[in-house]
């Protein structure tokens, strides 16, 4: 069947831009829809020939079949704490007082279907109320209850329009203030994700009821995420622009409603996370001169800057979180991508250095500023986790919970290279294999990457992986530039007109592998999601003799308009925007979409995306399959895999993520062979 082709054209800076796909972009129109129903008919045809995918998503259910816990949370001497026993489509919500155990909420019971998913929990000071989000299909938009645990009931009312909030409970655990914005039909379509305003709830109330906290009409795409300080002493503000590093940080006296928000931090120049506060001295985790992180403290009646004061300096490792607990600092630090929990006095001075029993990653860390017990989980790639508890004046550790896997761990194992980039910059990456495997320069390699945002690549469990593993091949993860394993510099070295420096750190992993006889090109798959599937799509387009099949996974692939959809915007700070001129240069020059070459012949590629993606939509993808059906050679093959009842992947149910990695091993089976 043919397909019109779109006569859109726009005029960047002289540059004339076709865009013969943009139909795709509209989900109402009719011959999109039909566009859609038959790839769908084609992904559905080709998963089902020529393989046997029921076998492996057989085995892929029998792997991921194993206890879950997660890192628990301890409020007014009760823990809450998650657990999936096996193959739950969601975690359940459990409460732990003493010895006694109980079900406080199964996400399962709000759908049928499992595509409910529990986003994020809040207990009141005293322990008495639950405030919780849940999010439908993998959208982000959440919707807020708030459940009554001394009669397990939920209170009547409902929160609607939140998404990235916070819930902030109240010193009187009679409400909590959050963030959300404006219901839908109120404001153009084009400001549904802007006007952030910050609201408190009161209990057993409406939300049209809810007080008005702040807003700032006047710069509309902030966001605002509320914090009361352990003390409640003070109502601060996290203010963010996007997805920028740089945020904002205003505060006022929790008791003085009608008193204005002090600026405190305004400039915008660094990141200020806030870590907590002793009486009016907050302190804060920031890169101000700092690229790797320090902790500095900042007097609120003494707010000028000449009275910073350092607390701790700027270290070799780079400074990833910051807690207060048992009156001490708990600092995070990654050291070559691998976690590192050090202890620090308020006054700067060293205490200790907590021994991890594995060399990977925390899962998570809890703790409350006057309590010994913290607790917190590590994983690996081998691992799926093991959460602890630290008494942090005994310095003793013991074990809490174990998630066992259902393979032979021992029999594998995970080893740590470094290899240079195009510019001779060293980079990091994880391999993780069976001990006796032989290299043969046939081995099947599935090499993963993301490389931006800030966000650090460190060691983690993965179920689908495992599938991978046992039938010989290697995994392989590389630390690219854009991440945050070594502190802001290496994210801004991968970062709007430095983006290139990401993509040929991924294709110099992949020479790599080749080069030391790991693999060869037709036996080599890259991995990537959201950013990373804007990776992988750039790498495939630049190298296609590179790789052997691609699985590009909700990806990021139109960069001159990517900023006009949904949330998109946000990610201008971290890409450039498009309609500045030097800016849309290097966006131009390797935005997947338009560097596709007439009649080249590209690797296998499956382009997966989902019907329910508010955050990267799937336009991106429908418009590259389309592309490269239209483009590239007949050899070429593209595979749209598009999702029901999905997003980009948060709270995606047990079943649903089996199905997806059954389809992927269809994917990587028939292609690699």
């Amino acid at each position: 069947m043919s397909w019109k082709r779109s006569d859109a054209t726009e005029n960047f800076f002289g540059t004339e831009v076709k865009d013969p796909y943009r139909w795709l972009e509209d989900e109402e129109d009719p011959q999109t829809q039909e566009w859609t129903h038959v790839h769908r008919k084609l992904s559905d045809k080709y998963f089902s020939e020529g393989y046997d995918r029921d076998g492996e998503y057989n085995r892929l259910k029998q792997i991921w079949n194993y206890k879950k816990y997660f890192v628990p949370e301890k409020v007014n001497g009760q823990l809450f704490y998650q657990f999936n026993d096996g193959l739950q489509n969601q975690a359940c919500l459990y409460m732990k007082w003493k010895a006694a155990q109980k079900l406080i909420l199964d996400p399962v019971t709000l759908s049928e279907d499992g595509t409910t998913a529990l986003i994020q929990t809040s207990v009141s000071k005293d322990g008495r109320y639950l405030a919780y989000s849940t999010a439908v299909h993998g959208s982000d938009w959440q919707q807020i209850r708030i459940k009554d645990l001394s009669t397990g009931q939920d209170l009547p009312e409902k929160i609607d329009w939140v998404k990235f909030t916070s819930i902030a409970w109240d010193a009187d655990n009679r409400g909590f203030y959050y963030s959300r914005f404006p219901e839908k039909g109120t404001v153009e379509k084009k400001d549904e994700n802007n006007f952030n305003k910050v609201y408190y709830h009161a209990l057993h109330s409406f939300q049209n009821k809810d007080d008005l906290i702040y807003e700032h009409p006047e710069q509309k795409e902030l966001l605002f995420t509320p914090i009361i300080t352990e003390d409640h002493k003070y109502l601060c503000l996290n203010v963010n622009e996007g997805t920028a590093s740089q945020n904002r940080f205003y505060c006022r006296p929790a008791d003085e409603p009608d008193s204005p928000f002090i600026r405190l931090l305004d400039q915008q120049d660094a990141e200020y996370t806030f870590i907590g506060n002793t009486d009016s001295t907050l302190y804060f985790k920031t890169d101000l001169h700092a690229p790797k992180g320090r902790i500095i403290s900042v007097n609120i009646e003494k707010p000028e800057r000449e009275n910073w004061r350092e607390v701790i300096p700027e270290k070799e490792e780079t400074l990833e979180r910051v807690m207060v607990a048992n009156g001490k600092f708990v600092a995070v630090y990654l050291d070559k991508a691998v976690h590192k929990i050090s202890v620090y006095g308020l006054d700067g001075q060293f205490v200790n250095t907590i021994p991890l029993p594995a060399q990977g990653s925390l899962t998570g860390i809890t703790a409350s500023k006057d309590d010994r017990e913290m607790f917190f989980g590590i994983t690996t790639y081998l691992n799926p986790g093991i959460i602890y508890v630290y008494d942090m004046e005994t310095e003793n550790l013991q074990e809490w919970a174990r998630s066992e896997p259902s393979f032979p761990a021992e029999d594998y194992k995970t080893e740590q290279v470094f290899y240079k980039s195009k510019d001779g910059t060293e980079i990091s990456m994880f391999l993780t294999h069976k001990k006796d495997l032989m290299l043969t320069g046939q081995n099947r390699v599935l090499l993963y990457g993301y490389g931006g945002f800030n966000i650090s690549v460190t060691p983690s469990f993965n179920p689908g992986i495992v599938r991978w593993l046992e039938q010989g091949g290697i995994y392989a993860v590389a630390n690219l530039r854009g991440g945050g394993e070594y502190g802001e510099e290496w994210h801004k070295a991968g970062m709007l007109e430095k983006k290139q420096n990401v993509f040929d750190d991924f294709i110099a992993a992949a020479e790599w592998l080749i080069n030391e006889n790991y693999t060869k090109p037709e036996k080599l798959a890259i991995m990537g999601a959201s950013n990373g599937g804007l990776l992988t799509a750039a790498s495939m387009v630049q190298r296609p003799d590179l790789f052997g099949a691609v699985i590009c996974r909700v990806p990021v692939i139109d960069m001159l308009r990517y900023h006009k959809f949904t949330i998109g915007r946000y990610w201008m700070p971290e890409y450039g925007d498009p309609e500045k001129d030097e800016q849309f240069s290097f966006l131009y020059r390797y935005s997947p979409l338009h560097n596709l070459s007439e009649g080249e012949t590209y690797p296998p590629v499956l382009i997966a995306t989902a019907e329910s993606d508010d955050r990267v939509v799937p336009a991106h993808a429908k418009k590259f399959a389309a592309a490269l059906k239209d483009i590239a050679s007949s050899d070429s093959k593209a595979v749209l895999r598009l999702e029901a009842k999905a997003g980009h992947g948060l709270g995606k149910p047990t079943s649903k993520q089996i199905e997806e990695w059954a389809d992927f091993y269809t994917f990587l089976n028939k292609e690699l062979d």
